[in-house]
C-alpha cells in the first residue's frame, strides 16, 4: 500500500502527519507500524485516526484510552 499522507517522526519519537494542510500529532507508540489500509488508533489525548484509501483520516475526538501504570 502506498500511503498518500505525508508522515514523519520527530527527534522525540512523536509521529506527525500533514492532514488537511495542518501538522497533526498522531501519537507516539499508539501509531501502528507499518501502517496498512484499515489500521485505526486513538492517541493519548483522544484523537481518533484511520487509514482509508491510503490516507490518514482524523475521525474526531473521543475519550482518551485509560493509562495503566
Amino acid at each position: 500500500m502506498g500511503l498518500k499522507t505525508r508522515l514523519w517522526m520527530t527527534g522525540s519519537l512523536d509521529w506527525m502527519a500533514l492532514i488537511d494542510g495542518k501538522e497533526t500529532w498522531l501519537g507516539k507508540r499508539d501509531v501502528p507500524a507499518p501502517l496498512e489500509e484499515g489500521d485505526a488508533w486513538i492517541n493519548q489525548v483522544g484523537d481518533s485516526f484511520k487509514v482509508i484509501n491510503g490516507e490518514i483520516i482524523l475521525l474526531g475526538r473521543v475519550a482518551p484510552p485509560e493509562r495503566e501504570w
